[in-house]
């Protein structure tokens, strides 16, 4: 089932859906997870697993217990229990995955505070009260942010989300510090006419709430897959050899990108056959200082003290061999004998098979001067095609 947002046109393709993936149907696949244990038959003599996920906007979801016996599949929208009334929600994992969710996330099946239960299948009422709702909640937001603009409070209301049964409206806000919102609240109710909820995220659960492109041109991990918010440190940049240039490094969220975390492990076990970068090469011909490494190739790049120009490119297995040798007080005669042989390659890897030069060529304008030599140059060859065609016709009207 999918929201009028998400429909499919005349032609029977879907025309995309307008709500960046907020609606919260099928056809918007955040944060979803592959069943990879739907084809698999369950033991003899256990029953089918009663917990189901089911998913919210923007991402969220919750564990509820199938205590009808329902019969449920992954796509179908549930009304589920709340605190008061019911929401509306999406199925997004059944069967026994959702034993082995709750269990790495220690959710309890038998807390009966935490985990609600499924009460219906979604009539068609319900699905056009949450659709209502849903309508409201964009010109909402634009006013509630202005309401926290008048009372002078350093907020940003990030996102509202109605409850399905349209009887109470969360509002997600970002604050570097503690607000007092008291009064806003009596605002919002004085003014929306609704149950108020305001709750704190922080700026990593704000862009996976919201999405976005990443720099990379593909969509927000947080908001696409990733669960788990990891602590991401500059260390995580010095051990790739990132510059820390935090316009390049932060992500949507203005912390560092999750991303750094993902290479990271890889990093760390390559630099194991590194030695230190502070360490030292003594040589007969004087102390050698590590200026830079190159990671993937495992070369490693040395200057003499005092003669920081001329740099000398060895392999980590030669320096790790020179400073064993310097700890048993030993010195070699310099590094010129253990420098490897580093030829740089300038050929081309592309050519340029369509003709295009440069991609700014079109944008300075044609000048004038050109577009006259061009008309001249084409009059000069009208006229010599001419000469040529009477020369030609002088000499067979001789002969005639």
């Amino acid at each position: 089932m999918a929201c009028n947002s998400c429909s499919t046109g005349e032609d029977g393709q879907p025309k995309g859906c307008k709500n960046n993936g907020t609606c919260g149907t099928d056809s918007c696949n955040k944060l979803t997870v592959f069943d990879w244990l739907a084809n698999m038959s369950l033991p003899n003599g256990q029953e089918p697993f009663i917990g189901v996920e089911v998913r919210f906007k923007n991402g969220r979801k919750q564990y509820y217990k199938n205590t009808e016996n329902l019969t449920l599949s992954i796509g179908d929208i549930v009304a589920t229990q709340a605190k008061s009334g019911h929401d509306i929600g999406m199925v997004t994992l059944t069967g026994e995955l959702v034993r082995v969710q709750m269990k790495r996330k220690k959710v309890n099946l038998e807390d009966a505070e935490n985990v609600l239960k499924i009460y219906r299948k979604a009539s068609q009422k319900d699905i056009d009260i949450w659709s209502a709702s849903r309508d409201k909640e964009e010109p909402m937001k634009v006013r509630a942010r202005q309401f926290a603009i008048d009372l002078n409070l350093k907020m940003k209301i990030s996102d509202i989300e109605f409850q399905g049964d349209a009887s109470k409206a969360t509002f997600y806000y970002t604050a570097e510090e503690r607000v007092d919102f008291r009064e806003l609240i009596k605002v919002f109710a004085r003014e929306f006419r609704t149950r108020i909820e305001m709750k704190q995220v922080g700026f990593r659960q704000e862009a996976a709430r919201l999405g976005g492109i990443g720099s990379c041109g593909r969509e927000l991990c947080c908001s696409t897959w990733l669960t788990d918010f990891r602590s991401v440190s500059t260390s995580a940049a010095r051990y790739q050899q990132l510059s820390l240039n935090p316009l390049k490094l932060a992500g949507q969220c203005g912390k560092l990108k999750c991303c750094l975390n993902y290479e990271l492990d890889a990093y760390l076990d390559a630099l194991k056959a590194f030695p230190k970068k502070d360490a030292k090469l003594y040589t007969e011909k004087g102390n050698a200082v590590c200026q830079k490494t190159d990671i993937f190739k495992g070369l490693m790049w040395f200057a003499y003290e005092g003669e920081w120009m001329n740099w000398h490119v060895i392999t980590t297995d030669q320096a790790n061999e020179i400073i064993a040798k310097n700890k048993k007080k030993e010195k070699v005669a310099s590094l010129e004998e253990y420098a490897a042989e580093h030829i740089q390659d300038t050929k081309n890897e592309f050519e340029n098979v369509v003709g295009q030069d440069s991609l700014t060529r079109f944008d300075n304008p044609k000048s004038k001067n050109k577009r006259k030599n061009n008309r001249n140059n084409n009059k000069n060859r009208n006229r010599n095609k001419n000469r040529n065609q009477k020369s030609n016709q002088k000499p067979n009207a001789e002969k005639n």
